[in-house]
């Protein structure tokens, strides 16, 4: 029995169907012999963002996401094939769509910009003076 047969749990109040996302068997890349071969024992996972019941402020922290699994559609596809059942790839795709939902739970806290301090301006114009000397003593001595 898999942990997602009930849904996907993001947090305490959102909870993902498991209907609502689409899963398809295809057979898996690479190496593997006759099982790879043979067996579509790999898993695309599709999940619609825009059209799902997880709260609107989560849909546009996803959609803002710059991660290749998301189209500009709203649709988030994971490929799972490290290994070589369906459950357990099953599994590892639902769990990286639910790792991927809980990343943007936190909402990201706003800079307060400050102003530098003195001694920190004084530190860089210190430094950009040593520079400048340096760069001088490089220059071609005219005699």
């Amino acid at each position: 029995m898999s942990e997602f047969s009930e849904g996907i749990v993001i947090s305490r109040n959102i909870i993902i169907n498991v209907a609502d996302c689409s899963v398809t068997h295809i057979r898996a890349s690479g190496a593997g012999g006759q099982n790879v071969n043979k067996v579509s024992s790999a898993i695309h996972l599709k999940f619609n963002v825009l059209t799902s019941t997880i709260p609107e402020e989560i849909k546009t922290r996803l959609m803002n996401l710059t991660d290749q699994r998301i189209s500009k559609d709203g649709v988030i596809t994971i490929k799972a094939q490290e290994f070589r059942t369906q459950e357990k790839n099953r599994d590892a795709a639902f769990r990286r769509l639910q790792f991927l939902i809980k990343s943007v739970l936190i909402k990201p806290k706003k800079r307060i910009a400050t102003k530098p301090t003195r001694s920190s301006k004084l530190k860089r114009l210190e430094s950009k003076g040593k520079r400048s000397k340096v760069k001088v003593n490089r220059k071609k001595v005219d005699w």
